[in-house]
Formats: C-alpha cells, sequence, structure tokens
C-alpha cells in the first residue's frame, strides 16, 4: 500500500508530465540561487554556463566516474528545462521575487526540486552499485555512497574555481542529506534489512523523497532551533 497510490505516484515521478514539471521546478530554484551569485553585470554566457552546471554538476562528474553519458547529454528534457528556467529569471524577474514573497510557491518549488535531487541521487547510487565491482565486502561500499553524495550535491563545486570553498563553513544541507540518503539507501538495498521487502527499491525511493523534502523544507524556510545562551 505505501507505493501503490497517487501521492506516492506523485513522489516517485512515474509519470513524465510530473517529471517534467519537477524539472522545471528543480532547475527555476537553482537559477534562483545562481542569479543571486553571480555579479549583475556578468554576461548573459555566464549566467547561463553557471546555471548550467549548478543543474547538472552531480549528473556530469558522476556519468565521468562511472564512464557513461553525462546527463545534459543523454536527456534532452534537462536542457529544455534549464533554457526555460533561465528564460524566465533573465526577462521576467518578478518570478523569482513571487516565490520568495509566497510560502506556498516557495514549498511546491521546493518540493520539486528535491523530488528530481531524490530521483537523481537514487539513480546514480544504484548505477555505481552495478558498474563499481565488490572488493573487501560482498557489495561495493563507499563508491556507491560517494557517486550518490556527489549527483545530489556535485554542482555545488563548479565551475572548478570554485575548489572547497562551498565547504569552507560546513557541510550546506544539500551535501549532508545527499550524503545521508546515499548511504541509507545503499546499505538497505544491500544487506539483509531489505530482505523480503516488497517493491524495496520503491519505498527507498519514497522514504529518500520524504527525507529530501522534510531537509529542504527546513532549509528553506530556516526553521532550524534557536541557540541556547550561555549563562
Amino acid at each position: 500500500w505505501m507505493v501503490d497510490n497517487d501521492v506516492a505516484n506523485f513522489l516517485l515521478l512515474h509519470q513524465k508530465e510530473v517529471l517534467y514539471m519537477c524539472m522545471l521546478g528543480y532547475t527555476f530554484l537553482h537559477g534562483s540561487k545562481v542569479f543571486k551569485a553571480v555579479p549583475k553585470t556578468a554576461s548573459v554566457s555566464y549566467k547561463l554556463i553557471s546555471m548550467i552546471l549548478a543543474c547538472t554538476g552531480g549528473g556530469i562528474l558522476v556519468p565521468i566516474f562511472l564512464n557513461k553519458v553525462p546527463v545534459p547529454l543523454a536527456n534532452d528534457a534537462y536542457p529544455i528545462a534549464i533554457l526555460t528556467s533561465f528564460a524566465c529569471h533573465y526577462y521576467f524577474p518578478v518570478v523569482a521575487e513571487v516565490m520568495n514573497l509566497s510560502p506556498v510557491v516557495k514549498s511546491l518549488v521546493v518540493v520539486f526540486y528535491e523530488l528530481v535531487r531524490a530521483k537523481v541521487v537514487l539513480t546514480f547510487t544504484l548505477a555505481a552499485s552495478a558498474a563499481i565491482a565488490p572488493t573487501t565486502f560482498s557489495f561495493p561500499l563507499f563508491g556507491p555512497i560517494m557517486c550518490g553524495t556527489v549527483a545530489g550535491c556535485g554542482g555545488a563545486f563548479l565551475p572548478m574555481n570554485k575548489g572547497l570553498d562551498p565547504i569552507t563553513n560546513g557541510l550546506q544541507p544539500p551535501m549532508s542529506s545527499a550524503f545521508v540518503g546515499a548511504t541509507l539507501v545503499h546499505l538497505f538495498l544491500n544487506t539483509s534489512l531489505s530482505d523480503g521487502v516488497i517493491n524495496a527499491k520503491e519505498k527507498a525511493h519514497l522514504h529518500l523523497a520524504l527525507l529530501f523534502i522534510t531537509v529542504g523544507l527546513v532549509s528553506a524556510f530556516n526553521m532550524k532551533a534557536a541557540k541556547v545562551k550561555k549563562e
């Protein structure tokens, strides 16, 4: 029953229409971050390339690790979504302002963003698990977790001249959630934890999506516990 309902079908992105809608939300939120970060005087090409790298960073790096075709080259839907979102930010910046002013709109965009990110993390964690041969253990342990983590936050480190600056003040929420999510999914699917579990992959995907949505909403609205002052 957990994955056999309309809500689960939406969260798991089973329908292409839902997937494309969420991809627009994913690229739009990335675009919002990029347009805030880049100088206002930057050229159009600089903003566009920065947005492409932000949206598909993990989808570029992980396929290179696994000797696969990068996502923006393998799936034409991603470039279309990126260009559409870029046009919205560039020609209609008021749309981004509406998102920031409306909690409802912002929540929807965050949900769309996290659903796509969960799908990406799961996809590349499984792909790495299938591509990497086991050595010390009966299944590859660290490789798939690293690939899943990079898939969920690789765009933060591109272009390469950023170095380790994105983690100067610690891991950002998308980084920590990608690491935790990839670790839990990988260990669940490759150990006795999933023995006898029907539709284990779909159920792992569902819980991963719910985890990402929770972390994303908490981060977007800064719902953090207040620091206790020492007397």
